[in-house]
């Protein structure tokens, strides 16, 4: 069975079909600029022409970076303010006339991760965390998601962590990996004193340079990349639909 996969993220949005049963990409993914300012109307028009542009016809999961409550944003740390209380799953469904799932993006990326990836077959407690705009964080035990978790935003060095150890401030301070590595080390030890892992599972775009990362991280935890890579976000929209679709209807 095949489900359209749409990863938004604060820069990004990425969409292709996906084989649920695998985890695959059926297409290349594509990949369009996250508009700015990131209205939820205009982000809306971007994630539906990306939908179209591969002439889909079928059910859509979403991954979109917010606390979703049945397909309503109650957060927008890295989209528009005026996200907050935006029917989001509701309009892209009734946009694009198909079923639609909308799930926190880094829940989506983790779902696919213990599924098919680096946290496959873990028992204990694993946290996904996605390396990108900001963190996201995905939370598991036994296999089962404690959804919209929100541990980017803890407090370091008196401001949220994602402003100071994610992604997009390695890029805007131009930080080496060794100097980033060493803050994104800081938020890692933080997080370890709340919650005591078994594994940390790091994906997002940093994952593709986990050459350059993963050398200088230190934690309790077994640390992993993303098997999926940059791809986990879109496959895991995919899967959460899939699961969504056999216990409620579309948008809930």
């Amino acid at each position: 069975m095949e489900v359209f996969g749409l990863d938004i993220g604060g820069s990004g949005v990425k969409g292709a079909p996906v084989d649920v049963e695998t985890g695959e990409l059926k297409a290349k993914r594509k990949r369009l600029v996250t508009p700015q300012p990131a209205t939820p109307e205009a982000v809306l028009e971007t994630a539906a022409g990306l939908v179209r542009h591969f002439g889909w016809d079928g059910p859509v999961g979403c991954g979109f970076p917010a606390v979703i409550k049945a397909g309503v944003a109650q957060t927008a740390a890295n989209v528009d303010a005026s996200t907050v209380g935006f029917d989001f799953g509701g309009r892209l469904q009734a946009t694009l006339g198909m079923p639609v799932w909308t799930v926190n993006d880094a829940d989506a990326a983790g779902l696919a991760e213990v599924r098919w990836g680096a946290g496959r077959d873990v028992d204990g407690t694993v946290l996904m965390l996605t390396l990108g705009t900001g963190i996201g964080t995905a939370l598991f035990t036994g296999g089962r998601l404690v959804p919209n978790t929100e541990l980017g935003h803890i407090e370091l060095r008196g401001m949220d962590a994602e402003t100071y150890a994610s992604a997009a401030a390695r890029e805007r301070e131009n930080l080496s990996w060794r100097k980033f590595a060493g803050r994104f080390n800081e938020y890692l030890e933080a997080i370890e004193r709340l919650l005591w892992p078994d594994r940390i599972i790091v994906g997002g775009g940093a994952s593709k340079k986990a050459d350059k990362l993963f050398p200088h991280l230190e934690t309790r935890a077994e640390i992993f990349p993303a098997k999926l890579l940059n791809s986990a976000g879109i496959a895991g929209a995919a899967l959460a639909a899939t699961e969504a679709a056999s216990t409620a209807p579309a948008n809930s």
